[in-house]
């Protein structure tokens, strides 16, 4: 029989990281495996809050870790994912699951049973939705350069033009492959972390399961979306993002690092400025048709400066070993 180790990555939300815990276990009930709550360096007695709790309700398949630093959504889940199972083996499958996010009746065996009959699918993800029941958008294309086009300028002829290069996917009524999912509840086979590798730490906050599977898409380990399994999201409670007024430079380092890693500076420097295209277009629509905010304040200026000042110093990295190599190369 398969076995899971579901990951669960706590940073100050100790209460609600106990509603997920318990509802994973209920819905783990049959299936082989543990729990592992990684704290993630809260600093707010939350490790000690879950350890308490954790014996109080004698959950005996969960155990409770302390990251030694908050290195962000990659880090914390990868101490988990290194931890393996207590009596030191290794699961079938690892299973990420939010803080905020509870496994409704039947979910977790979805995913296992799916990733089970088909053994080329690498990851499987769940059907998320709100509290009310309202379906969240967590199914996704990889970003390109038309992406960023697409998504800046919020108008429909170009969308049309572009459909199939918009990152969002709407939310599929049946299962189907997609380029990657949102990590609320992703469930990511064995063999293919080890193929592949874990989490890029290089990213603290957002894109860094878009580079996981595009890495495992590489590799040919496709990411599937499976409606049958259903989980029930508050969404943002870590992070705030629901109350931005301004984008964090976290975000704008991972978007970039993204673009960068998977294609260079020079397709990130194309990416960027056709975001800033689209950016113009759509702010010029604002002022003539008095449409309302759509970013979070200066974003665009933000966008702008933030990967100039990054590109820039990365270009100037990239080409100065190349002229020194050459000028070794004469001298020979």
């Amino acid at each position: 029989m398969s076995r899971i180790l579901t990951i669960i990555l706590n940073y100050k939300t100790a209460d609600m990281t106990l509603k997920s815990t318990a509802a994973a276990l209920r819905e783990m009930d049959g299936i082989e495996g543990e729990i592992v709550i990684v704290d993630n360096a809260s600093d707010d007695g939350s490790f000690e809050t879950l350890n308490a709790q954790v014996t109080a309700n004698n959950w005996s398949r969960v155990r409770v870790v302390q990251s030694p630093r908050n290195g962000g959504f990659g880090a914390g889940n990868n101490v988990g994912l290194q931890l393996g199972l207590s009596d030191g083996s290794t699961p079938d499958f690892y299973y990420v699951l939010n803080s905020d996010a509870f496994p409704d009746k039947g979910s977790i065996s979805a995913l296992l049973v799916y990733l089970e009959s088909h053994p080329k699918v690498g990851f499987a993800g769940s059907y998320i939705h709100g509290p009310e029941g309202d379906p969240h958008l967590t199914t996704f294309r990889f970003p390109s350069i038309l992406s960023e086009l697409e998504g800046a300028a919020r108008f429909g002829p170009i969308s049309r033009l572009l459909r199939s290069k918009r990152v969002p996917i709407d939310v599929p009524d049946h299962t189907r492959e997609v380029d990657w999912l949102a990590g609320a509840s992703l469930m990511m086979r064995r063999e293919t972390l080890e193929e592949i590798g874990l989490f890029d730490e290089t990213f603290f906050l957002y894109f860094e399961e878009t580079d996981l599977c595009r890495r495992a898409k590489l590799a040919g380990w496709p990411t599937v979306f499976v409606r049958s399994s259903e989980v029930t999201h508050i969404g943002s409670v870590s992070t705030g993002m629901k109350t931005w007024e301004r984008m964090p430079q976290y975000w704008f380092d991972s978007r970039l690092h993204y673009f960068t890693k998977n294609h260079g500076w020079l397709y990130a420097i194309v990416a960027v400025k056709a975001h800033v295209l689209g950016g113009l277009l759509w702010r010029a629509r604002r002022l003539l048709q008095r449409k309302p905010k759509a970013d979070p304040d200066h974003f665009l200026r933000d966008l702008i400066v933030h990967d100039t000042r990054h590109l820039l110093g990365a270009r100037k990295t990239i080409q100065e070993p190349q002229l020194g190599a050459r000028a070794s190369a004469g001298d020979v």
